[in-house]
């Protein structure tokens, strides 16, 4: 069971919580929790939460964690929950200078998490949530049968990513009800043209009218699409119309919540650890270090910035760029005189003094999430200097190769990789396909086909939750493609897009 920090480490955490005030961080209340390692691994397993819902996967979770604290391929020094108030948890194995500088680490991720715009409609009271989500799974546990709710689960989290990550930000659909009224006030049924006016009574009565009305009514109900337009977020479609048994609504309900708690740690991982690495090494470096703890400081840090070939480091990259933008911002290196002197030796001794990067990282900290930030602030010197580079794998060689250093085809790849994070944006686009109650799905192809095995797998448990035919129209080698799974047999066929 976690317990309440020691006196020592309650006087580190006043002075780190000084410290990260002095600096101008805003947080809400952070409660700091020791655990034990086993206890960190079960946490973890969870997510970060003390209590889930039953289920494997958070058994197979707490097995590899627990494996590579124990052959010392991997270590947790830090869990944040994103609530009001924050929880964080402590190893009570760690020397102190860990402790440190964890705490450091944890109030730049509670100061990311109250501030930035991803995060201003989660949940801040979600450890309650997910306590009580994990008690209504095991009512229905009790009440239908461990195999059933868990093959369900196991269904549903394959499914998990199909939500509009962007749904709490943007109306996609009008309000239906207001639409229509709309529609109809806008409603006007002519008739026969008439010209006098004393004529339009006979010519146009108001039986006739009424007609006319209820026939393009009735044209309308007919055009009218099943949804009226592409639903991206396909779990909630589910919800809506596929015919789930109630304790099949509940759960899945659940899970689609999670999903979108998770999603923006998702959309800013980047910034996120890389801000918090930004003030963990910022307090540490400049306030809180002592002269003999400076060696295990740095070799901890260093390595959690490690970085290997074909693969990105959010930590390194994160608080690379952040540093990058508070530089640049600092000596002036941005706008239009900037962005035109073609001069080398000016641009490395550019020094403008303006004193500005401490403000302007605290503003891309509220505005900006991975994608926005890499755009925005990316730049080729910033690319060159962090060797940011297309690799690839040799199997000839058996080694990674640099494939491609242009900096715009480094930059689209690392943005294609962060957009939907890295998944493939799937909408629903027809309920009753074809008129037979069959749900139509559709790829929006972004220059990466889908995979195969994980398309029909997906078609597969669409198809188990949907009770009829399931299709998804994508594109293959630049040619259309419609796949189906009828709940027995998957198919393919060509179709023009």
């Amino acid at each position: 069971m976690p317990k309440s920090l020691t006196p020592r480490l309650a006087a580190l955490r006043d002075e780190i919580h000084g410290y990260a005030k002095e600096f101008g961080l805003d947080f809400f209340e952070t409660v700091f929790e020791m655990v034990s390692y086993d206890e960190m691994n079960m946490v973890a397993a969870y997510g970060g939460f003390p209590t889930r819902y039953p289920h494997w996967r958070w058994g197979m979770e707490y097995e590899q964690l627990a494996k590579g604290y124990e052959y010392g391929l991997s270590k947790i020094y830090e869990l944040v929950i994103n609530n009001d108030p924050c929880y964080a948890y402590l190893m009570e194995s760690n020397p102190e200078v860990d402790q440190k500088l964890v705490m450091a680490h944890v109030y730049g991720h509670c100061d990311f998490f109250k501030n930035n715009f991803s995060f201003r409609h989660t949940n801040r009271r979600m450890i309650d949530d997910m306590a009580n989500h994990a008690t209504r799974v095991r009512r229905w546990v009790d009440k239908i049968g461990v195999e059933k709710v868990e093959d369900f689960i196991d269904r549903t989290l394959s499914l998990e990513n199909l939500i509009d990550q962007h749904a709490p930000h943007i109306r996609r659909n009008p309000d239906p009800q207001r639409a229509e009224e709309e529609l109809k006030s806008n409603e006007r049924v002519e008739g026969f043209k008439v010209n006098r006016e004393y004529m339009r009574g006979y010519i146009n009565p108001s039986e006739f009218l009424d007609s006319q009305r209820k026939l393009s009514e009735d044209e309308k109900q007919q055009r009218k699409r099943f949804p009226e337009r592409p639903q991206r977020d396909v779990l909630y479609f589910l919800l809506e119309h596929a015919p789930l048994e109630p304790w099949e609504v509940d759960i899945l309900s659940i899970l689609r919540d999670e999903a979108y708690y998770f999603a923006p740690q998702g959309q800013t991982k980047i910034m996120n650890e890389g801000w918090a690495s930004y003030w963990h090494s910022t307090i540490m470096t400049r306030r809180a270090l002592r002269d003999d703890e400076i060696i295990d400081y740095a070799d901890h840090h260093s390595g959690t910035m490690g970085v290997r070939p074909g693969a990105i480091n959010p930590y390194k990259l994160g608080i690379e760029l952040w540093r990058d933008i508070e530089d640049r911002w600092n000596k002036g290196k941005f706008g239009k005189e900037w962005d035109e002197c073609d001069d080398l030796r000016a641009r490395q001794a550019w020094d403008k003094k303006l004193g500005a990067g401490r403000e302007k990282i605290f503003e891309v900290r509220k505005h900006y999430n991975d994608i926005t930030f890499i755009d925005t602030f990316l730049t080729a010197e910033f690319a060159q200097a962090q060797k940011l580079f297309v690799y690839g794998f040799n199997d000839k060689r058996n080694s990674w190769e640099i494939l491609d250093r242009e900096f715009r085809k480094v930059k689209n790849k690392l943005l294609t990789s962060l957009t939907n994070f890295g998944q493939p944006i799937i909408e629903v686009v027809d309920g009753n396909y074809e008129n037979r109650s069959e749900l139509l799905l559709a790829h929006k192809h972004d220059g990466q086909d889908l995979k195969g095995d994980y398309a029909r797998e997906t078609l597969r448990n669409l198809q188990s939750l949907w009770r009829r035919p399931v299709n998804i129209v994508t594109r293959y080698d630049g040619k259309g493609a419609l796949l189906r799974f009828d709940g027995q047999h998957h198919s393919e066929k060509k179709v023009e897009l």
